[in-house]
């Protein structure tokens, strides 16, 4: 059975879908962009800035479930420019221990909603 997750300290979805899916004890959050939720505004002041954004909207979902970041079991980033990769990496990789981070993959796309440069997904386990 799932069950929807939602909360106020992440941007409300823009479109058909929710910010989570908790089913069992495995949550699967949608991609994140950074959207700042209090303000509904993007955050694209530079890349850094967007990361950071993003990072954040993805803690306040896992919270929302009682996990942090060392529950996450695997990340998918999508960037519009692989030339971003570098500093998206560096904002990233301070939300997690390098012993134990996730397995992830990294992808560069044509565009992303919102024609935002990155674009992040995870999956956590309790």
């Amino acid at each position: 059975m799932k069950k929807i997750i939602t909360t106020s300290k992440a941007p409300a979805p823009i479109g058909p879908y929710n910010q989570a899916i908790l089913t069992g004890n495995t949550l699967y959050t949608s991609g994140q962009i950074a959207i700042n939720p209090m303000t509904g505004e993007l955050v694209m002041d530079d890349i850094k800035s967007e990361a950071q954004q993003v990072m954040q909207n993805l803690k306040a979902i896992l919270e929302e479930v009682d996990m942090t970041f060392e529950n996450v079991i695997k990340t998918t980033i999508f960037l519009s420019d692989m030339n971003n990769f570098s500093l998206v990496n560096e904002v990233y990789g301070s939300y997690f221990n390098e012993d134990t981070a996730p397995a992830r993959e990294t992808v560069a796309v044509a565009a992303l909603p919102k024609f935002v440069n990155v674009e992040i997904s995870v999956i956590a386990i309790k």
